[in-house]
């Protein structure tokens, strides 16, 4: 398969992150796979997904870290046929409980009105002391930093108002809805988000869980390799070489 004819795969950050964190994994899926990191410029949640639904070629692959991942699910639910396969990392599907929902959103706003009087680097300090960034060493946090820095404070309070676990509505109910084949990731470690995997795929009619061991939140920068063969072969097993030869079957 040549790289003009390769398929394209999105990948979408998650917050606080530009397009470069996913990089590394990119690189690992050329030339069977011609990448496209995403770099959002706005800072609400119906403006990235329009500008991602915009960016997506059709039939194609979109993979989703976090807050990433929740705005391809959204996108997904929203135009199905657009997406050849979806990979979530490290995502839920919602807040059911409304009183929790609720708790979330005003968590969110306290945090996104100390984000607007403080300074990037105060901001940066203290999303990295977040108990879901304990698995990652010194040196990875390090690597992670200059992206973050790079962002505005007021800019990420508003998309932290938008965008946030609290602001997001549930969408449980209609992950059935989802026609793609679509992998649901989370590192071993990080419970939450292997339960909210597991959930999900019982709900969601072509999916797969794959957890990633000695992983936390984000399996694919703890794990990279074995995350990137992972990912490599569920691409390769619904857009790939394999999946072209067995629809010619």
């Amino acid at each position: 398969m040549g790289e003009v004819d390769a398929p394209t795969v999105t990948f979408v950050p998650g917050f606080m992150q530009r397009g470069e964190a996913w990089e590394p994994v990119a690189g690992r899926l050329a030339p069977s796979y011609r990448s496209a990191c995403l770099d959002f410029a706005t800072w609400t949640f119906e403006e990235r997904i329009a500008d991602l639904l915009e960016a997506v070629a059709p039939r194609s692959a979109v993979v989703g870290y976090s807050m990433g991942g929740r705005l391809a699910l959204h996108a997904a639910l929203r135009e199905p046929q657009r997406f050849g396969a979806l990979v979530l990392v490290g995502v839920t599907a919602g807040i059911e409980d409304p009183v929790e929902r609720d708790e979330r959103r005003r968590s969110d706003e306290s945090l996104a009105e100390w984000m607007e009087r403080r300074s990037i680097e105060e901001v940066v300090e203290r999303w990295e002391r977040q108990p879901v960034f304990a698995t990652q060493p010194p040196d990875l946090r390090e690597a992670q930093r200059p992206g973050r820095l790079s962002h505005d404070p007021e800019k990420l309070a508003q998309l932290l108002r938008s965008a946030g676990q609290g602001a997001s509505p549930a969408v449980w109910e209609k992950l059935g809805t989802l026609r793609c084949p679509v992998l649901l990731t989370a590192g071993e470690q990080d419970r939450r988000y292997a339960t909210a995997a597991t959930r999900m795929a019982e709900r969601i009619p072509d999916a797969r869980v794959r957890l990633i061991a000695n992983a936390g939140h984000a399996p694919h920068l703890e794990a990279p390799d074995a995350f990137g063969g992972a990912l490599r072969e569920f691409l390769d097993e619904h857009l790939g070489h394999s999946a072209l030869v067995d629809g010619d079957a």
